[in-house]
Parts: structure tokens; sequence; C-alpha cells
């Protein structure tokens, strides 16, 4: 069994798996900071929760977009686990190949998405995650990653029109039953959502557009990604698990035996 790590700009997610059979997931705030003992036993005490002991364990992957958090999260599995985790990053292998005009600007999340996508559903593939920005990526044949597209994603609209307006208020991130709003909060929704939905299909279509590529795959995956993709018709798959996938297929490239 192998743990998988995602650090996040919001979350840190864990994944554990049996083979390629998630067995359990669980979260802890990526943005509170906390000590290797702290993350250990944070870490330990989810596994035992979720029935997994750390004997079962044999190896860990991390992909992490938040540096400032490796040193305590990396000492916390060498000590508490007894592993030595395996980190996304340059000289890892991925199958994946990056033809942007400056490859070790792309997060190590977005390679991750990449991977997973690739393997799980071919190319050419645009992969869509819906987290703290929203990302859209376009992987050709042969695992080309060719460009990369980052909006803002829905919480941060919604944290900017909260933070910085004084009179609206912090509200749930939902599709009202309307565009049509008559008061404030259902106006709020209505502006993020069918703002995003707007906007993710026209990204889509310009992506098309401008590759000639009309049959063109489009995945999508993150929290929020899942109102977005059941209110529109360009995106073919969601995928919620699409990040953990693609950690567990980079290890096995990497350590498998």
């Amino acid at each position: 069994m192998i743990l998988v790590i995602d650090v996040g700009n919001t979350n840190i997610t864990f994944g554990a798996y049996a083979g390629d059979k998630l067995c359990g997931t669980f979260r802890m705030m990526s943005k509170a900071m906390h000590t290797s003992d702290e993350y250990g036993m944070q870490i330990t005490s989810l596994l035992e929760k979720n029935d997994i002991a750390i004997e079962q364990l044999s190896g860990v992957i991390i992909a992490s977009v938040v540096p400032n958090v490796m040193h305590s999260l990396t000492g916390a599995v060498k000590k508490y686990l007894k592993l030595n985790p395996l980190v996304v990053g340059p000289g890892v292998k991925t199958g994946i190949s990056i033809i942007t005009a400056h490859p070790n600007e792309i997060g190590s999340d977005r390679i991750v998405d990449a991977v997973a996508a690739y393997e799980k559903y071919g190319g050419p593939v645009l992969v869509l995650d819906f987290g703290t920005a929203t990302t859209y990526d376009l992987v050709l044949d042969g695992g080309k990653f060719a460009a990369g597209i980052t909006a803002p994603g829905i919480r941060i609209s919604a944290k900017a029109l909260w933070e910085d307006t004084a009179r609206l208020p912090e509200i749930e991130i939902v599709k009202p039953k309307s565009i049509l709003a008559q008061e404030t909060i259902s106006s709020m929704q209505a502006g993020l959502v069918y703002g995003q939905i707007g906007q993710t299909e026209y990204i889509i279509n310009q992506v098309k557009k401008e590759t000639g590529i009309e049959n063109l795959k489009v995945v999508a995956t993150g929290g929020l990604g899942r109102i977005i993709a059941d209110e529109t018709d360009s995106i073919d798959i969601y995928d919620s698990t699409l990040t953990l996938d693609g950690l567990r297929l980079i290890y096995e490239k990497n350590c498998k035996k």
C-alpha cells in the first residue's frame, strides 16, 4: 500500500492505495503551519481513523505547490511513517514531456493531473482543475504538455467579493435556482457559478479553435469542478480522484519493482 499526498494552496489531500484501488482519503488545511511532530501526529491519527496501519505502507509520494510546508511534512513522513517520500519534481519520471517555453514554471500539481488524464483517457486532452486557481492544461498525443491557462478560482473570486466590498456577505458557493436573482446572496451565487461556466465554455472553445482539435477530450477535477461539470456539455468527464491517481501512476513509474 502506498500513501499519496497532494499539497495544494488550501488543503493537503491524502490517499491510500492498495494497487490501483483507492482505499481511503483524508484532508488537512495547508495554510496552517505545523512542525514535523504535529504533521506526524495528525497523519498517523487520520490513518488510524481510516483503518490503515502504518505497517501496511510501503511507499509515499508527494506533490506540492506550497514550498514552506515541505521541510516539516517530509520530516514527519520520515520520522512517523519510517519512509523516504518521493517528491514530484525534476528528475522524476512522469511519462509527460513539457514543451512549453519555460518547463520549470509548470507546477507539480498540473503535471500530476496531466499524467493521470493522459494515462486514463488518452490524448489529446484538456485537463481542468477547479482548485484555488482554475487551470486548463493541454496535453497532446505522445504525452506532450503543450500549453496552460490559469484563471482565478471560484473561491478566490468569491473571497474578493465579500472582502473587498463592504456590504456583500460571505456565502456558500452553490448554483442558484435561476440566474435571474432577486436578492443579494443568490445574485452573488449566480455571478460566481454562471460566470465560471461561461468562462469554462469560452476557454474550451477557444482552445479547440486555436489548435484545430475538434475531438479534444475535456477532463475536469477539483473540489468545485462537479458543480461546473454538471452544468455544461463542454466537459466530457469529471474525475474527482484525478490528482491522487496521477500521484499513484508517477510512483509506479519510478518505484514499481
